[in-house]
């Protein structure tokens, strides 16, 4: 778990970015401007920033420049998307640079190398019998390799990560699928069948009525 760091002005954004790192196992704390962005960063209290460009008081460009690089890791997630923004913000020290609007697990995995980089991330998730490789993107299962499809692969990563969460069908559908899914919430139904049967988690992944669904920790 890590300690991030959320430098963005619109609290709508932040909140949705928030809710993003707690499914992914992390905490964070929200900034809504530059200049306190910049004392709170020199408190080292943080193992990554997300650092929005536009922002009150000093922008992230501004933000960077006042920073040791090499003290706390930094992704940029911008509206801003021209070449010459990507490039001077990986020129002032940035680890990535992400274009608004971004997926949710886009964000999570840029993050996992980011922090693996640093020595803080987790590459592979375990359960049972069941291992799930986040660098190569292999699943096994027994030491038998079990073929997911991409979204069922992120599913899966999504309940490996927040084992005995109540996890409800809209969040995994703005997980998996992005904020701007327009489908259904069966097709979360049909990828978590999907799930249960490749990797026999029918007993361990279970249906809460009128709710969602919940990976029950093993003892």
């Amino acid at each position: 778990m890590a300690h991030i760091l959320i430098v963005e002005d619109e609290e709508n954004i932040a909140r949705m970015i928030d809710a993003t790192l707690t499914l992914g196992g992390h905490t964070g704390s929200w900034c809504p401007d530059g200049t306190q962005a910049v004392e709170s960063i020199e408190s080292g209290r943080f193992d990554l920033v997300l650092l929005d460009v536009l922002l009150p008081g000093l922008d992230g460009f501004s933000v960077m420049e006042r920073l040791n690089a090499q003290a706390v890791p930094v992704i940029f997630l911008s509206a801003m998307q021209q070449v010459e923004d990507k490039v001077r913000g990986l020129r002032l020290g940035a680890e990535d640079y992400i274009a608004k609007p971004f997926e949710p697990l886009e964000l999570l995995a840029r993050i996992e190398v980011v922090l693996r980089r640093r020595g803080r991330g987790q590459a592979l998730l375990t359960y049972g019998p069941i291992r799930q490789d986040l660098d190569s993107h292999t699943v096994t299962l027994r030491g038998e390799a079990v073929p997911l499809s991409p979204k069922e692969f992120e599913l899966l990563r999504v309940f490996l990560q927040n084992q005995n969460l109540a996890l409800g069908r809209e969040k995994l559908l703005a997980m998996v699928w992005g904020y701007e899914f327009a489908g259904e919430s069966r097709t979360v139904d049909i990828h978590v069948q999907r799930l249960r049967q490749k990797l026999e988690l029918a007993d361990r992944l279970v249906t809460l009525p009128r709710i969602g669904y919940r990976l029950e920790k093993l003892p």
